[in-house]
């Protein structure tokens, strides 16, 4: 069982990361339920997660297959629709990659995450992640004009 301090530091550190990265992937209005799930695993296996190199990666998909039970399917991508301000062709051409591209696009450049984390997100390789991601952006790149540098 987790320490009451330690986890809630945790829970602090992880969570705006965890919240943004979620938000890419299911509706708005599933994102508590998605995080509250990740989090009661957590402080249910407390010596497990607090000795993990990346536990916001491994909670990602623990929010990810909790949430599939509630209902159909699988989380879709990442929502182009909710972009910050962008190059408005940016979120027609994001519909055009395939979901593993959209979503090492989300969580590398809009959430920030590491390669390492990502890879541990999505249960691949970080060798995948830089190869998904440089496949992405050419395609990203070819779409919207922009010369490759």
């Amino acid at each position: 069982m987790a320490a009451s301090g330690d986890f809630d530091q945790f829970v602090l550190r992880v969570e705006p990361g965890l919240r943004r990265a979620l938000t890419g992937h299911c509706p708005i209005d599933e994102v508590p339920d998605a995080l509250a799930e990740a989090f009661a695993y957590a402080w249910q296996h407390w010596d497990r997660v607090a000795a993990m190199e990346r536990p916001a990666g491994f909670l990602f998909r623990v929010a990810q297959s909790r949430s599939r039970r509630r209902r159909a399917g699988t989380l879709p991508g990442p929502d182009p629709d909710r972009l910050p301000d962008v190059e408005p062709k940016l979120g027609p051409a994001l519909r055009t990659l395939p979901p593993r591209q959209r979503s090492v696009v989300w969580l590398v450049h809009a959430c920030g995450w590491s390669y390492a984390d990502t890879a541990e997100a999505l249960g691949i390789s970080r060798s995948a992640v830089g190869t998904h991601l440089e496949r992405a952006v050419a395609r990203l790149r070819a779409e919207l004009g922009v010369p490759q540098t």
